[in-house]
């Protein structure tokens, strides 16, 4: 993984929790502090340069521009979010067309590397963001992006990014906005899920972040994290090794 020498560029709280998680254990591969040293990956066999559609793992997809015609007049504000994605313009898969959307980024958030086949414009628009480029999820290499700071990554790089505390992100760009998951992907929904993930849907877990019910799984090479219903109504992100059974 790698393993850079690069400091973060800020000092914030939840990037030196990450970076002291990341460099505390399983010295050989970064990415193994994010789950239990004895995980399961997602194999051998996966693909490691597979296309996804850019919602495969959104658990919410929406309409925000009230399906108008991409001539014609919108204006929309910045609401809280229930779903993953809104789409405020146009189609994000549709090939040689603008499209913009927001994505909600759950408290906890990593977002295993990935890359684009088309240029990628981002705006954070709600709370703080952290961003890198790497073929590897390194934590040293995170930027803060704070809400109103915007940034550029060419098609074809690979990126990561992190969400401490939630955040909400503008992305917008031409289509089609595929995504490249350089570790592939697998969810929950899988046939073979108990290969990978050590815990199941709905089942009553306590973590880090509070108590909480699992609504969903997703892996990426080594990084395995699960989506938790909270008791209160909130939704946040854990890691596997942040688990355990209630």
């Amino acid at each position: 993984m790698n393993c850079g020498l690069p400091r973060i560029r800020n000092t914030s709280s939840g990037v030196r929790r990450v970076t002291q998680m990341w460099t505390g254990a399983c010295v050989p591969f970064l990415l193994a502090t994010l789950v239990a040293c004895d995980s399961g990956t997602t194999g051998a066999d996966t693909p490691q340069r597979e296309l996804h559609p850019p919602m495969a793992a959104a658990s919410g997809v929406a309409r925000a521009d009230g399906g108008k015609g991409p001539r014609e007049h919108r204006v929309i504000p910045l609401r809280s979010m229930s779903g993953d994605v809104e789409i405020l313009y146009g189609d994000p898969e549709a090939a040689g067309e603008p499209f913009v959307m927001r994505i909600r980024e759950l408290p906890g958030t990593v977002v295993p590397p990935h890359s684009h086949p088309v240029d990628e414009h981002i705006t954070v628009v709600q709370g703080t963001w952290y961003f890198g480029l790497g073929e590897e999820f390194n934590p040293q290499l995170l930027e803060e992006l704070r809400a109103g700071t915007y940034a550029f990554a060419p098609k074809g790089s690979w990126m990561f990014g992190y969400s401490p505390d939630g955040a909400i992100v503008q992305v917008h760009g031409i289509g089609p906005f595929q995504i490249h998951w350089h570790g592939g992907l697998k969810t929950l929904d899988d046939r073979d899920a108990k290969s990978t993930f050590r815990f199941g849907r709905d089942e009553q877990v306590a973590s880090t972040r509070g108590p909480g019910r699992i609504a969903q799984g997703y892996a990426s090479g080594k990084i395995i994290q699960y989506e938790i219903a909270g008791s209160n109504g909130e939704r946040f992100m854990v890691h596997e090794h942040e688990l355990r059974s209630r």
